[in-house]
Formats: C-alpha cells, structure tokens, sequence
C-alpha cells in the first residue's frame, strides 16, 4: 500500500486578504498569517494551502500575476512568506501555494511584449489569432465564451489581434503549445519548491490545450460557454506528465489540480492514478453542483439532492480505491458558503457538525476552508456596489443585458445566490468591530453575524462546530482509529435512501459506521447486523438506539464502532 505524507495529513486552505490584517489598512496579508500559524496548529491541522499573494493588478484578487517571483505589496515581501514557510515547518505544518498555469496578467512583462508586435519573440508565449471577416466586420476568431462572461477572445488595437483569455480579459492564456512557456513555468515551480514549499495547488490545470478554433454549436447563443473547447483536452495530460518529470517527481512534492470544465472520473484518474506519473490528488466539482442553488429565484427553495450527492461521493471514493487519493472539500473560495449551501440556519450546530463528519469521515485528504471550521454563512448582499469579484459583477451585467425590464432587486438575488464573493468575507475572529480581522473597515464588508459565529466564542465552548471539527481532526492523526479513518475502506450503505448517507470504513480488525441525516426530518433507520461496541463521535448529546433500531434527529450525524455479526 502507498503511504506519502500528504496522505495522512489534514489541509486548510487560506484566501490571504480575508485572513486576517496584520497591519491594519483592511487587507489580509502574510504577517497575518503568521501571526495565526499557532491558531491553525491548535486547531490541528497538519497541511496549509494558501491562495496567491504573487504581485498582481488584481482583476481576479492575485490570480492575474503579474511577477510570479515576487510578493504583492499589499500581502507583504518575499521574507515574510519565508518566515511562514519555516515556522509552519517548526508546527509540523506543509505548507502548498496557487500554481497558476493557464494565464498571466496583461501586465505580466511577457504579455507587454507579445503584443507589442506580430514577430516579437514573446508573440507565441500567448494565444494569438487573427480574427474573421463576417457581414464585412471583424469579428472574433470563434464564438466562444469566456468563464466570466462574454467572448474568450479580446480584441488587442496594437497589432490588430485577437488574445485568448477564457477568464476575464485581463487575464491572457498562456500558450502551452510553445516548450519555451512550459520551461518557464517549471522555471517558477522550481524556485518556490528551492524556496521551501511542500507543493502547489494547481490553477485550472485542465485548461492547459485549446480545440480547433472551430464555432461551437452547443447553443444558439451570441457567445457559448463550451468547456469541452478548452477543458481536458487529450494533450493536458501530455503537458502534465512532463510536469511531473521535469519538477513534480525529483522534487517528491504534493500536487493537487483543480479539474474544473466537468471532468470525467475516468479523466481524473489520469490526473491521478497511482500509476499515472502525474499529479498527486485532483480537486473535482461534482458534489458542488448536487442541489438546486442554479435554477432556483429564492435561497428559500434550496434543496439538496441527498442521492445525487451520495452517487458522486461513492464513485469517485470507488474509482479511485486502491488505484489514487482524493483530496475531500465541501467548496472553495470559488463557491458559496457551506453552511448556506448544504447546511442549515435552524439546525446550526447540528447540520454545521454533520457536514463536517460526513466528509472527514471519508477515504482521502480532508481540507477546511476557513472559516468552514466555525460555520461561516453567507453575506447579505443587497447592492452592486457591495461586490468585489470581477465574475459577480460580470454576471450582473450580463443579465441586465439579457434581461433589461427585469426587477433590480431580482437581478441582485439572482447574483448574490452564487457569487464567488461570499467566502471571500473576512474570517470572524471575534465580536469585535470588523469581526477582529481589522481595525479599520475592510475590502469587503464582513458579513453582519460576526457576534454570532466568530472563532473566539466556538474555541470557549466546548460544544461548538470548531471543537467538532478539533475532534475529527485529532481522531484521523492521532487516535488508535487513525489507520481505518485514514486508509480504510469505504462502503456505502442504503445507497437509495433519500435522507441518509451511510457508509462503512474497514481496516484489519477496525470498522466504523458512519451515519449522516442531511436533511431536517425525524428518520427512523434499521441498523445493519453488525454489533455497536462504541460511539466515536456524534453530534447530539445522545443517540437513541432501540432494538436495533436507530431514532435520527434533524441533520443526526454519528460515527460508530462496530463488530461484524457472527
């Protein structure tokens, strides 16, 4: 059986400017999170991925870089990520960064030169097409769509050309065609790894080939969002592999791609495998997209499909038994809070504690995004102004487009709902003023419950989400159970029930039921023939079993200890 570090470790993953603000202009920066390291390793955690903080414009909040070797004024200078990576190491705390392979910024010194002329040497370092003649107009090379709206192409007056950039348009693709391009981003992998990183999350690693430049017929829209035109194309996985020979494999480090544009599990297991010599873990999407948040007009009509989440769960945690190892994340920086997305107001505690088991429970590497560990909700939002992700503001104004006589208070719902804004809100470290993030107003506004849900109140009482989270985290590293939570197996139990997920972990002579109610009814549930001998966690201060008959509450969760009948 493989065995890495990585396997047997617990991940947070930190938005820098949401953290926390060390010198009190608003912003969350490194000194913050070094000031919060031990926060982290009481927590428990043994793994740290932090978002970039690379020099950045900041279109896309760092994900546009402008210089991948230097720190952005606003998140602090070079020696204070040393000092995070040497004290995070003292904790016994990885630490991984963003690798972000697909683009730069328009800012970057590359791209200034690619467009400065059709023959300069940077020209093939980008995407570059020379459009298409229709109705005796120039128009863009293909009818594809951009992730944040719009075309994917952006018209450039100084060669009078057109740049590829599937995010937003400050954001060019990199062309990964050219072997110049991918040395110098094994180039920029190297230097952190020389610098003491323990590996990278990678950006949008299936978008690295482009398809025929061919109009998509996938819709009749003006611009078609396509995935298939740029997402897990075959050559990825050529471009991958060389990654992994060229720096992931003589540096022995973690690696954990982001496979966004539907990737099949089939796909991810060539991500992934054991044996596929190219990423260590892959993060996938499918469970995000398992209730009814996108067509719906009223949070209020949020329901989860309890079987559909079950499903995409079972087949990955089965695809991948014995052959690779799933990192396990409810959402991202990227999704709308947990809590509002699968869990619930009126069952706080009980839903906030459920969700957590249920995931950490699993086979795989569990991350936390912060302030998941505390049940952080969702903003209020009420005002286009209140935005600050470039995606939300693009989606406002492509429905105003779409929909010019529609009700502004309905085109702001429609935008809150799912708006990349609400993880982005500054992490509630107290009831203070600005939720103890700052003290002067920050960025984006804190989200007005902060005297409810905030970190100092959840470490003072002991039944708090935080201490639920503390416990399974001390249950998988340290506790006699480590081997079977960690590389148990897994099976899932009463596949079609409509409320419960069920499943079974086994290692040697370990086994442990785990028993999540995720929705807010009574449930009543047969116990299988296997004999309780212990509850190792719950998340009510009881659990009522009647002649093998198990009584849930509302969002009931209960990991048990158990014997096979004989």
């Amino acid at each position: 059986m493989m065995k890495k570090w990585w396997m047997e470790s617990v991940g947070y993953q930190i938005y820098p400017k949401s953290f926390f603000d060390a010198n009190h202009d608003g912003i969350g920066d490194l000194p913050g999170i070094l000031s919060k390291l031990g926060y982290l390793h009481e927590l428990g955690v043994n793994l740290i991925w932090i978002c970039p903080f690379y020099d950045s414009p900041m279109d896309d909040n760092g994900y546009d870089v402008r210089d991948f070797f230097k720190v952005a004024d606003i998140f602090g200078d070079i020696e204070h990520i040393k000092a995070i990576i040497r004290e995070a190491h003292q904790l016994g705390i990885r630490v991984i960064l963003d690798l972000v392979l697909n683009h730069t910024s328009d800012e970057h010194p590359w791209f200034i030169e690619s467009r400065k002329s059709k023959d300069n040497p940077y020209r093939d370092f980008y995407i570059w097409h020379e459009g298409r003649i229709k109705h005796g107009k120039k128009i863009e090379p293909t009818n594809w769509a951009s992730f944040f709206g719009g075309s994917c192409w952006r018209h450039d007056p100084q060669t009078d050309s057109y740049y590829m950039k599937i995010f937003s348009d400050k954001m060019p693709d990199l062309n990964w065609e050219n072997p110049e391009v991918r040395q110098a981003m094994a180039d920029v992998a190297k230097w952190w790894l020389d610098l003491g990183v323990d590996g990278f999350r990678i950006d949008a690693v299936s978008h690295l080939q482009r398809d025929a430049f061919v109009d998509s017929t996938l819709t009749d829209d003006r611009y078609v969002l396509d995935w298939k035109k740029f997402s897990n194309l075959p050559k990825v996985h050529d471009h991958v592999r060389w990654l992994h020979n060229e720096v992931f494999e003589p540096y022995d480090c973690l690696t954990i791609g982001e496979t966004g544009g539907e990737a099949s599990i089939e796909e991810g297991l060539r991500y992934a495998s054991f044996d596929a010599k190219a990423l260590s873990m892959v993060f996938n999407f499918d469970h995000n997209w398992c209730n009814n948040l996108w067509s719906i007009d009223d949070p209020k009509d949020l329901k989860t499909d309890v079987i559909r989440l079950k499903q995409v769960f079972a087949q990955w945690q089965e695809a991948f038994k014995g052959q690779g190892w799933l990192p396990l994340n409810w959402l991202n920086h990227d999704q709308p809070r947990l809590m509002s997305h699968y869990g619930s107001r009126a069952h706080f505690k009980a839903s906030g504690k459920m969700l957590a088991t249920a995931l950490h429970m699993m086979r795989g590497t569990p991350f936390i995004y912060q302030g998941e560990e505390i049940g952080m909700i969702n903003h209020p939002f009420e005002n286009l102004q209140d935005f600050r992700d470039i995606a939300s503001i693009n989606h406002y104004h492509e429905l105003m487009r779409k929909h010019p006589d529609a009700d502004l208070a309905y085109i702001i719902k429609k935008v809150v709902m799912t708006s990349r804004d609400h993880p982005r809100t500054p992490v509630h470290w107290d009831d203070t003023r600005h939720a103890g993030f700052s003290t002067v107003r920050p960025w984006i506004d804190v989200t007005p419950n902060h005297d409810l849900i905030n970190i100092a109140d959840q470490m003072q009482d002991q039944d708090s989400i935080w201490h639920h989270y503390r416990k399974l985290i001390q249950l998988r590293l340290t506790s006699d159970l480590r081997d079977v939570i960690i590389h148990g197996t897994f099976e899932m139990i009463d596949v079609a029930h409509p409320s419960l997920y069920v499943y079974k972990r086994h290692h040697d002579h370990d086994q442990l039921l785990v028993v999540n109610n995720f929705t807010a009814e009574h449930v009543i549930w047969r116990l299988p023939a296997d004999r309780v001998t212990a509850v190792i966690i719950q998340n009510y201060p009881d659990v009522d079993i009647r002649h093998q008959t198990l009584y849930l509450r509302p969002y009931e969760s209960i990991v048990f200890k158990t014997e096979a009948h004989t």
